[in-house]
């Protein structure tokens, strides 16, 4: 899952020296509020985006800005659960399944669901435990009635986890106290039979199966005041709104339906190719990620993506430190580095499978500013950090995207986000089509074995070694007494040959 990793301060003292660069730093006034963006379309259609589909219309006008963000920790939805409602906010996760809420206090949130206020909810009776890359919790399943209120107009009853206890789950300074898992059924828990909470909308609210995401916290100091006033973004869900990007929207197959799996055939920095098989980018898998922070690159290819930037950047002798995400690297109040890092540019398969395009963020997105550090300077961190599951779009590269999850059409879109702007220049770029005849036709080597698979494996493995330790106690208990040729038991022969 997601986190924030303590930092230490880079060079002599603690500090970067200042000399390095000095480059007026200015940032976006982009606020999240929306107020611009439906203003903008206040002229056409009153200011409503309307997607005709066979049950009727869906109205995505209160749904612009219904997200907020704690940067660097995820962005969450408002919603309304049980009977009388109690209001929670909830993390948008594309990587995993359940909707889970605190159930019981914990120190780091302000509020938890408690059903036994609710008239509607109902236990299942079953436990549910779920491990994300950081943090895990487990509770208690059961079903409940939820709304959205910046969302489709409905009730539905969906199924809900209340969180009894976890670990590093609920990190200090959060604003969020549960979780919205958007992928598919294949990773609910504790198995896929428990219905994920975007099938049951769209199966009792009949809308599109499809969702887009936006999220606008480019150039935002990952701690600091800005958490008083959180980044913005908007979840539609049931269809696409077009006041959220700019351009046209280019789709790459979902190439399994459980994350939202997707096929990376290459990677550019500063315009230089990495030349690595198109299978390291996707080992064990690629996938679209929002609860994820950083952009996370399998360990060969984040070796090779660092050497590059090393090469083509400007930047002279950095600590592994900053590579690694344990140092910052700062300047003198008022500089930015970022003209001084490469745009870093990855391929996606098109829906015409001879075909690419390329998905680009510039440095703004992945050299990320902080604050507060206690220091009077400008420092900032590494948005990318290796990966030994996979290759994970995170919100260093989404933040820079809106981002279309056609489940319908099983295909994820990228379109440039009108609010991935920093000094009034966009911080992310998309080109195509660009041919893939070079490429092999399959750059997904094997399928990875999935989480129940692996369960199973090691229970088998438990078993195995249980029968085979039983088996020696008895063997202990009870020796052979068989004879050979010569007279002397085959026991009696090994010990003594043994301890001579």
């Amino acid at each position: 899952m997601k986190f924030l990793i303590s930092f230490l301060l880079l060079a002599e003292f603690g500090l970067c020296r200042s000399e390095n660069f000095l480059l007026p730093l200015k940032i976006s006034t982009f606020n999240g509020s929306g107020k611009e963006l439906i203003d903008k379309r206040s002229s056409l259609l009153g200011g409503i985006s309307l997607a005709s589909q066979p049950a009727g219309t869906v109205s995505f006008y209160s749904m612009l800005n219904n997200l907020k963000g704690d940067v660097g920790r995820g962005y969450y939805l408002e919603v309304f659960i049980g009977t009388p409602v109690q209001k929670m906010n909830v993390l948008v996760d594309t990587g995993s399944s359940n909707f889970a809420v605190a159930g019981a206090a914990n120190s780091n949130i302000k509020t938890y669901f408690k059903p036994k206020f609710s008239s509607t909810y109902k236990s299942s009776d079953q436990f549910v435990l779920v491990r994300y890359t950081q943090g895990s919790w487990e509770g208690e399943l059961g079903t409940d009635v939820v709304a959205i209120p910046k969302g489709p107009n409905g009730t539905v009853a969906i199924n809900i986890a209340t969180i009894l206890q976890s670990e590093d789950f609920f990190l200090p300074g959060i604003n969020w106290q549960g979780i919205l898992g958007l992928a598919y059924s294949m990773l609910a828990k504790p198995s896929s039979s428990v219905e994920p909470f975007f099938d049951s909308l769209v199966k009792q609210l009949k809308i599109p199966n499809v969702f887009s995401l936006q999220m606008c916290g480019a150039g935002l100091s990952l701690i600091g005041e800005e958490q008083a006033s959180p980044a913005g973004g908007s979840l539609v869900m049931g269809g696409i709104e077009s006041s959220l990007y700019k351009g046209d929207i280019w789709y790459t197959p979902i190439k399994r339906e459980w994350y939202y799996q997707i096929e990376v055939l290459k990677l550019e920095v500063g315009e230089q190719n990495l030349n690595l098989d198109c299978t390291e980018y996707n080992s064990d898998k690629a996938i679209v990620d929002s609860g994820t922070t950083l952009l996370r690159l399998p360990i060969n290819v984040f070796d090779a993506v660092v050497a590059a930037i090393k090469q083509t950047s400007k930047v002279a002798e950095f600590a592994d430190g900053f590579w690694s995400g344990s140092q910052l690297a700062c300047w003198m109040q008022g500089t930015t580095p970022w003209s001084y890092f490469p745009e870093i540019s990855i391929y996606l398969r098109g829906e015409n499978s001879t075909q690419s395009f390329r998905i680009t963020i510039l440095p703004q997105l992945y050299i990320q500013p902080m604050a507060d550090i206690g220091v009077q300077m400008e420092c900032y961190r590494f948005g990318i950090s290796s990966s030994t599951n996979g290759l994970v779009l995170g919100a260093t590269v989404m933040e820079g995207f809106y981002v279309v999850f056609d489940r319908e059409q099983k295909r994820v879109g990228f379109s440039i986000s009108s609010c991935a702007v920093i000094d009034g220049s966009p911080v992310s770029e998309i080109a195509g089509p660009f041919s893939a005849a070079d490429i092999s036709s399959n750059c997904i080597s094997r399928r990875p074995r999935t989480q129940p698979a692996l369960w199973i494996i090691s229970y088998a493995l438990i078993t195995l070694c249980g029968i085979t330790l039983l088996v020696s106690v008895i063997l202990l208990i009870f020796p052979c007494s068989h004879r050979n040729d010569n007279g002397l038991t085959d026991d009696s022969s090994l010990i003594r040959n043994r301890w001579k």
